[in-house]
């Protein structure tokens, strides 16, 4: 489901096994692909505490 909001579109989210480093990955992103319009996010998952959600956004 895409979702616009504020100029920024949701392209997918995907959820996956909680990890302790893994908002590196998605600092290194954001801070990577900034000028081509991406942005990723990255938050624990509401349902279950052991996953987490990781979205790309297009700006």
């Amino acid at each position: 489901m895409e979702e616009k909001q504020k100029g920024i579109e949701k392209l997918t989210s995907i959820k996956v096994e909680k990890s302790r480093d893994l908002y590196k990955v998605v600092d290194a992103l954001n801070r990577t692909l900034k000028d081509r319009d991406l942005m990723f996010g990255l938050a624990l998952d509401e349902n279950d505490q052991e996953k987490m959600v990781f979205t790309i956004y297009e700006t």
